[in-house]
């Protein structure tokens, strides 16, 4: 696996198709970020780490639905490790016009788009959803 945060991202669009509860994928910092993130935009209903056989942790990603239809529409990897994409504070795009969320790593930590317009960071941009 070249890149767990495309197969993070594809893990949980495969579980919101066939209309899963629960998502379970390995635990690194940088997934629970992301997933802290998507709760935080509410996009899933929430997450937790789960010790599983050991050394091994796993994070359990509660997805949600609204009216039978899930609360992610699109969920893409921008930043992939072959090409990395950087944006400076006034160059970081509007994800649908501002209605979707940019995830975003920055020298403060991952952060939404609106967040690092609003506190004047650039950084590199990991995934777009909305």
């Amino acid at each position: 696996m070249t890149d767990p945060i495309a197969d993070f991202l594809t893990q949980i669009r495969n579980a919101v198709k066939v209309k899963k509860k629960t998502c379970i994928v390995p635990h690194s910092k940088m997934k629970a970020g992301i997933a802290g993130i998507l709760k935080e935009c509410g996009y899933i209903r929430g997450f937790s780490e789960s010790e599983a056989i050991a050394p091994r942790k796993n994070l359990t990603i509660e997805l949600k639905y609204v009216d039978g239809e899930s609360a992610i529409t699109e969920l893409h990897r921008v930043s992939r490790p072959g090409r990395r994409l950087y944006f400076g504070a006034d160059e970081i795009p509007k994800v649908l016009g501002g209605m979707g969320a940019g995830i975003l790593t920055t020298s403060h930590g991952l952060m939404t788009d609106r967040e690092a317009r609003r506190q004047h960071l650039g950084g590199e941009m990991v995934a777009r959803v909305w």
